[in-house]
């Protein structure tokens, strides 16, 4: 699986890389405006790689057509998982890293961020990509195979400075699979850093301002 991906730029000379993965529905685009609110200015210039995902049936959906990371076969987001869908995106998404750390960006200052879907993609894909990240960041989602997780992590992610944010209102994703998520990393020796947000399935202001000050940390 090739992903077409769109392309901004910080300025001054990149010297760090955010891949950021959109939601169900959506595509690359949909994370301009938020990329475009961050001041990373203290850290040296940014390329930001917005990945769009590959169209496949959504069984939620009737089967409809659509930009996704992988199939949604029902509300229960812990019950019959796509893994084969997962897997393939989580290879594809690895072999953007990898295409970036090709460019001369180092895995350590490399950033994984997803909203949703995306969420989900990037804490499968960081937590096993095989070089140490400089962060993983997770907006309105959960982790999916989460029972595989301990047994598939690669052991160079293990103290991974982690941003898990959510909203209280969530009637997506409910708030309930994030805390699960949020658990299973606590158990796995994981501290990420949690936020919850009076919102809905979407990106708040006070959510934008929180992970600046979190990217700054990681990419100092």
């Amino acid at each position: 699986m090739n992903l077409q991906a769109l392309e901004l730029h910080s300025t001054g000379q990149p010297r760090n890389t955010m891949i950021v993965l959109h939601g169900l529905g959506a595509d690359g685009h949909d994370f301009v405006p938020v990329c475009e609110a961050l001041n990373l200015e203290a850290v040296g210039g940014v390329r930001f790689v917005l990945p769009n995902a590959p169209v496949i049936p959504v069984s939620i959906n009737g089967g409809m057509p659509m930009p996704a990371w992988y199939d949604i076969r029902g509300t229960a987001l812990d019950r019959e998982e796509d893994e084969g869908g997962l897997r393939r995106s989580c290879t594809a998404i690895t072999d953007l890293i990898d295409a970036e750390i090709a460019r001369g960006t180092p895995a350590s200052r490399i950033v994984l961020m997803g909203f949703s879907q995306g969420c989900a993609m990037s804490l499968m894909t960081g937590l096993r990509y095989p070089q140490r990240l400089a962060g993983i960041v997770g907006l309105s989602g959960y982790l999916p195979l989460l029972p595989q997780t301990e047994a598939e992590r690669h052991p160079t992610q293990a103290a991974l400075p982690l941003f898990l944010a959510h909203g209280t209102r969530d009637p997506v994703v409910p708030l309930a699979r994030a805390e699960a998520a949020r658990d299973e990393l606590l158990r796995l020796g994981h501290t990420p850093q949690w936020q919850l947000y009076p919102m809905q399935h979407e990106v708040c202001m006070d959510e934008i301002e929180d992970l600046n000050d979190y990217l700054l940390q990681v990419l100092a």
